[in-house]
């Protein structure tokens, strides 16, 4: 586990003991399908960005660049 990750949930539980205690309204949904669905979701972020880094672009010599220039020679 890494430094980061354990500093993420320190923090988290410190700003949800802060608004139960301070009587603020917590800034996250209070019921547990709501934290699933932010849980979910971030699940499926940090996938698809593993699957994108894993697959690079395969037609990226086709992508024209800044000036809409591609590197293949135009016929």
């Amino acid at each position: 586990m890494s430094w980061k990750l354990g500093v993420g949930l320190l923090l988290g539980l410190a700003i949800g003991f802060g608004c139960r205690w301070l009587g603020i309204p917590v800034p996250a949904p209070p019921v547990l399908v709501g934290a699933s669905l932010v849980v979910a979701m971030t699940s499926g972020y940090l996938l698809a960005d593993n699957f994108i880094a894993a697959h690079p672009a395969r037609h990226r010599h086709d992508c024209g660049g800044p000036s809409g220039d591609t590197k293949e020679p135009r016929t």
